[in-house]
């Protein structure tokens, strides 16, 4: 019985901890309620497989204990509990698949007046490039990496010239406009990761990955990388700071350009 006991008490324990503890999510800070939606269905439904579960255990170990005298009894199948077992478990997973479904194709949707920016990383520090005046980013490539244009732009596009460029330094975004994230990579695999935005994507050497949300509070955000890159990985860390329009519009002006970085080195060649 004292197994039994300890079974009950995992069970109590384990929903107490989930329903009062105080490690919960950060408060949302982007549109993708969708994505906390469904990690609450399927901690329902895991949840309730694992009452389910762990309470069955413990009732078998009650109810068919050893006793003198008494015998098994043999049953080598029962079609009819494996029917439910079969069915229960495929609702199980549909439940939790068809959302995430959902979420994916949104995910990966961008609306039409979304802004552009790019993400680049590299052991261990986070770049960003913005569009210019011409709202476009210019063309890039990771073999056109060097130390005085980190970030690879090609120097002969001249929708690149006057990308905004932000080395190692910290990324502000207006509120309540969708931005689309060009995510890239230079040496291994990073993943570009604000826990309030609850969105990420994997950044993969040789692909240019991304996914959309929009700010809808304005605050200061901690960069994370969630892909193990090496030795810095923990140290891999940055900021995003969310701006009030006018704010934000003061903090672009004050950013140097890709033409204005190469005039810069230009003399020291």
């Amino acid at each position: 019985m004292a197994v039994v006991l300890v079974l009950v008490l995992i069970v109590v324990g384990s929903v107490a901890f989930h329903l009062l503890s105080p490690w919960w999510w950060t408060p949302i800070a982007s549109n993708w309620t969708y994505i906390d939606n469904t990690i609450i269905i399927t901690f329902w439904i895991t949840g309730i497989v694992f009452v389910a579960v762990i309470s069955f255990m413990a009732y078998c170990i009650s109810r068919f204990r050893h006793r003198p005298g008494n015998k098994a009894a043999y049953e080598p199948e029962n079609k009819r509990l494996e029917w439910w077992l079969a069915g229960g478990t495929a609702l199980g997973v549909g439940a939790m698949l068809a959302p995430g479904l959902v979420v994916w194709h949104q995910f990966v949707t961008v609306p039409a007046d979304a802004a552009e920016i790019e993400v680049v990383g590299q052991q261990w520090l986070w770049n960003f490039r913005l569009p210019g005046a011409d709202g476009r980013l210019g063309r890039a490539d990771n073999r056109a990496v060097s130390a005085d244009n980190p970030l690879g732009v090609i120097r002969n596009d001249p929708a690149g010239l006057d990308d905004i460029i932000i080395s190692g330094a910290e990324l502000h975004l207006p509120v309540g406009k969708p931005v689309r994230v060009h995510l890239r990579s230079v040496d291994v695999l990073h993943d570009f990761y604000v826990p309030e935005f609850r969105a990420k994507m994997d950044m993969i050497p040789g692909s240019v990955t991304y996914f959309w949300f929009t700010p809808t509070r304005t605050g200061t955000f901690e960069v994370l990388c969630a892909e193990l890159c090496g030795v810095g990985h923990p140290q891999m860390r940055g900021t995003v700071v969310v701006d009030e329009a006018d704010a934000y519009q003061t903090w672009l002006s004050q950013q140097q350009t890709f033409s204005q970085l190469m005039a810069a080195v230009e003399p020291a060649r």
